[in-house]
């Protein structure tokens, strides 16, 4: 059986601006959910994307509802692929990568394995994923959903979310969020910019501005 929805209205693209500056660390200083699992990686260093979230859910060895679902993908989607469990099934490949690129994706997120590295690395798209399997999913027509609720790296991810992912890991956030979100970590990043020139040009010792040297002296002396 398949469920495939309508796909979604994509996130602002001025909200989405804001976001591309943001490190998904830095809203890891305050924020403790809507991360995916640490172990979902980044397949190409050095990469950061943001984009509307498209969700599939294919389990085992099928995967013939994501070849039809990269022919869906607009630019700035991000496809992210809940599988389900499944971890022993790379559904992802070169020739998903190509479809993906071609229709201006930007990038995709898979809860499992995935293959053809050098093809991904070939085509310059950006994938996070749980390592690398060879062993493949097949077109065996089994069913699944798409744009709908789905769990990716045990974060919740709907339909129309606004995906930031980097080197650090992915960040799902509901879009209504996204500017206060990305203000906020804007903020602090720009702070601590200032703060380490300042620790770097020997003006401050670092445990002076974070306020560590004073709760380490505070019990030494008590």
């Amino acid at each position: 059986m398949y469920v495939v929805r309508d796909m979604p209205e994509q996130v602002r693209a001025d909200d989405l601006a804001l976001l591309a500056d943001v490190e998904t660390a830095t809203v890891g200083h305050w924020r403790l959910w809507g991360f995916m699992d640490r172990r979902i990686q980044p397949l190409l260093p050095g990469r950061r994307i943001v984009g509307t979230a498209v969700t599939l859910a294919i389990s085992g060895s099928d995967s013939t509802l994501l070849h039809h679902a990269a022919g869906l993908l607009r630019p700035g989607d991000v496809l992210c692929v809940d599988r389900l469990g499944d971890d022993r099934h790379a559904c992802w490949g070169g020739g998903v990568t190509v479809a993906a690129k071609a229709s201006g994706a930007a990038g995709g997120i898979v809860d499992g394995p995935c293959t053809d590295l050098s093809e991904i690395r070939d085509s310059d798209f950006p994938m996070w994923a749980r390592g690398l399997s060879p062993i493949t999913t097949r077109i065996y027509d089994l069913g699944g959903g798409m744009n709908i609720p789905i769990s990716c790296g045990g974060a919740v991810v709907m339909p129309g979310d606004a995906i930031l992912a980097d080197e650090s890991g992915v960040l799902v956030l509901p879009r209504a969020e996204v500017r206060e979100v990305a203000g906020r970590a804007l903020s602090i990043q720009a702070a601590g910019k200032k703060r380490e020139a300042q620790v770097r040009d020997r003006e401050v010792k670092l445990g002076e501005v974070s306020g560590a040297s004073a709760k380490v002296l505070a019990k030494l002396a008590g």
